[in-house]
């Protein structure tokens, strides 16, 4: 017998449902501590894994209550939101999804990954993996943006990062994809509220990236809050044991999120916490995150006969055997700070920093610009003004639990350290939300013997992530007040945009000499932001996501199927806004740079596909500016005709080219033809024969692509 088989056997069954119940750590103001109920309950065995705690010796304190005061000695799991970054700050997952660039996106996950663990931290609840196409709903910061494709090889990134090469070495934590799954098609935009998907786009767009992150080895799946069509997630037997255990043979815990379990009776299709834990045991969730449903439910639930003991039993050996993973029973400290021989936490700090810069410079996208960035050298006076110019608090943006949030580098002092010889004013103007304006008028006046403005606008960090919706998705407050006295002196205004989500300002992009998306960028968000500015980084940062120009024509996506009456200016009995164009006001792909890129030569390897054959495509690239730049470069796809309809286009690869100035080279494509399967009328894999058409170019604007068109057959 195993020893996982032997501490079930001697297991009572407080004993077991402790294994599965996973309680608050607590947050003082002072720093993290546990609270003596919670203690308490560790030493009975009543808890078996613990969240919001971190700090060596807090975590230390409590894993030894664990492992040396409870009759069996079981270790805890530590969890803990790591979205993008632990103690050092990187970008947004929105940002860094810019970057289009997975060894960054596993750099990054890895370096939060070695701090969370000197933090004694073991499980993180990352990466978010929810497609998400309403930048109404808050919580698309927290994601890879509009694509499954995309969105899957963040996936694949970061679970290779957060857990690198064995889950078992001290620097590498157990990775949680989540919230399975559809979350992000949350009704109007609203956090928490229902989705309604059809099985096709459930297949095709929302499961892919959980796919992908099974597919990468993740140790755990996190259901989201919001029922599916009818069904809570946490309570979906059909896809937690169906898709996710079944039809892709996950063996990992599922946890579920924050109280989700008692939230059934909220839902409606349970009556109390009996049959709310026997309905989210049944459906495959192995850990009950602080809702006490399983504590207070399943020992009546067994009772009645409505769970087994050996359902119970499983989800038991599943926490178990990923605590033997992380190597938990064999030293149950290792997670920690220092003396492991492993990088000093001062040095890796500076590492993480110095990547944590180099991540933000490749998630800033520039929108528009009339050359007026990068700002020349020998400026004599830039106006600095908006509220978020000097917000240092606001650059981590949400998720940022265990920073220190007065570590950021802010714009202005990013600035003041790449100019010092530069005259540089500074005035808020309006803070970044209410209805006080009285400050708009100093700020005018330092901008009137300027040379150029910068205009820093945008959401509080608090605007966006989780329970962060918003119907308008215009400037908080008085900012545009502030904007509209800038565009009125007639200076070159440079705007700069600190988001969670794309904002609609149609009319600032008509009017600003440059306009930048700078999202939040995390702890090193000035520094980056200047160096963009500057032109000492040429800008690499493309949209994961369709920018809207309204509101109104959310949820927008470029991989939209055609209709059959699609838009025609002169016809008015075609797909249209009365009151607005069709167009996003920025493309999927789109972000300019300081260089020019041209493409040209879009050829094939073979006219004919079979499904066992791979898809070879070449394309020549060649940087028509005057400095070194790097170029993205998309690959899509369109099924001509199929007996379902097809989107537009899908997205097969991405790739990057660095080239100096008037350099010439080769892009290649690869990729299996399999990957134009899709699911048929019967939503199971179809590969069918006919003619496809594949797309490169710098963003999914359709008018930009260059096409050629291949054909699939069956049996070559």
């Amino acid at each position: 017998m195993d020893r996982i088989a032997q501490l079930i056997a001697a297991m009572t069954l407080e004993e077991k449902i402790g294994q599965l119940t996973m309680a608050s750590g607590g947050y003082a103001v002072t720093g993290p501590e546990v609270s003596a109920d919670v203690s308490g309950d560790v030493r009975a065995g009543r808890v078996g894994a613990l969240l919001n705690l971190w700090g060596a010796e807090a975590v230390r304190a409590i894993q030894r209550t664990a492992v040396a005061e409870s009759r069996l000695g079981i270790p805890l799991l530590i969890g803990l939101d790591v979205l993008h970054g632990h103690r050092i700050i990187f970008p947004i997952p929105l940002g860094e999804a810019c970057a289009f660039d997975p060894e960054l996106w596993a750099a990054t996950a890895r370096a939060a990954a070695a701090e969370a663990a000197r933090d004694g931290v073991s499980m993180v609840f990352a990466p978010m993996l929810d497609v998400a196409r309403d930048p109404r709903w808050g919580r698309i910061s927290e994601g890879a943006g509009e694509d499954p494709f995309v969105v899957g090889e963040f996936a694949r990134a970061k679970v290779r990062g957060f857990q690198g090469e064995d889950l078992a070495l001290p620097d590498a934590v157990a990775a949680t994809a989540k919230h399975f799954c559809a979350y992000g098609a949350a009704l109007a935009g609203r956090d928490y509220a229902s989705a309604d998907v059809s099985e096709r786009t459930l297949r095709e767009v929302y499961l892919p990236p959980f796919a992908a992150a099974i597919e990468a080895g993740c140790a755990a799946v996190m259901p989201a809050f919001m029922d599916l069509s009818g069904i809570p997630m946490t309570a979906h037997h059909a896809l937690l044991r169906g898709w996710l255990r079944g039809e892709r043979g996950f063996e990992g815990v599922i946890v579920s999120d924050y109280n989700a379990i008692a939230e059934l009776l909220r839902h409606g299709v349970a009556e109390n916490l009996c049959e709310a834990a026997a309905l989210a045991l049944a459906a495959g969730v192995d850990i009950d995150m602080m809702s006490d449903g399983f504590r207070n439910g399943l020992p009546l639930a067994l009772a009645e006969g409505r769970v087994s003991m050996e359902d119970i039993n499983a989800g038991v050996r599943r926490v178990l055997t990923l605590k033997q993973r992380l190597g938990l029973f064999d030293d149950a400290f290792r997670r920690k700070g220092g003396g492991d021989g492993r990088e000093p936490a001062k040095a890796a700090a500076v590492s993480a920093r110095e990547l944590a810069r180099a991540a933000a410079q490749r998630s800033i996208v520039v929108l528009t610009n009339d050359g007026v960035l990068p700002l020349p050298a020998g400026l004599g006076k830039i106006a600095v003004i908006g509220p978020l110019a000097d917000a240092r608090r606001e650059m981590d943006g949400p998720w940022a639990m265990a920073a220190d949030r007065d570590d950021c580098v802010t714009i202005l002092e990013g600035l003041k350290g790449a100019l010092p010889g530069t005259e540089i004013v500074f005035a808020e103007g309006v803070a970044i939300d209410g209805e006080e304006e009285s400050g708009i008028a100093a700020a005018l006046e330092i901008c009137r013997g300027a040379d150029v403005v910068l205009l820093c606008l945008g959401e509080a960090a608090a605007m966006s992530g989780e329970a962060a919706s918003r119907a308008g998705l215009g400037l908080p407050g008085r900012q545009e007040a502030l904007a509209w006295a800038a565009f009125s002196l007639g200076k070159p205004v440079v705007a700069l945009l600190s988001s969670g989500r794309p904002l609609t300002l149609p009319w600032l992009f008509e009017r600003a000499s440059a306009a930048v998306a700078t999202w939040f960028l995390g702890t090193e968000a000035g520094n980056a932001i200047a160096d963009v500015l500057t032109g000492r980084f040429n800008p690499v940062g493309r949209l994961p996501v369709t920018w809207p120009r309204a509101v109104g024509q959310i949820p927008i996506f470029y991989a939209a199927r055609p209709s059959g009456r699609p838009f025609d200016p002169i016809d008015p009995y075609t797909s249209k806004y009365l009151d607005c164009s069709v167009e996003p006001q920025f493309y999927f792909g789109h972000g300019l740079s300081y260089g020019r890129f041209a493409l040209s030569n879009l050829a094939a390897l073979q006219q004919c596909v079979g499904f066992d054959d791979v898809i070879r495509l070449s394309v020549d690239v060649v940087n028509e500016g005057s400095i070194e730049g790097e170029a993205t470069v998309f690959c899509f796809a369109r099924d001509v005709v199929a007996s379902v309809v097809r989107p537009v286009l899908e997205l097969k690869r991405f790739a990057k080219i660095a080239l100096g100035a008037g350099e010439r080279d080769v892009l290649d494509f690869a990729f299996p033809a399999a990957e134009l399967s899709f699911p048929g009328l019967d939503l199971q894999p179809r590969f069918e024969p006919g003619a496809f058409e594949f797309s490169v170019g710098f963003t999914a604007d359709p008018k930009e692509l260059m096409t050629i068109r291949l054909l699939a057959v069956a049996g070559i």
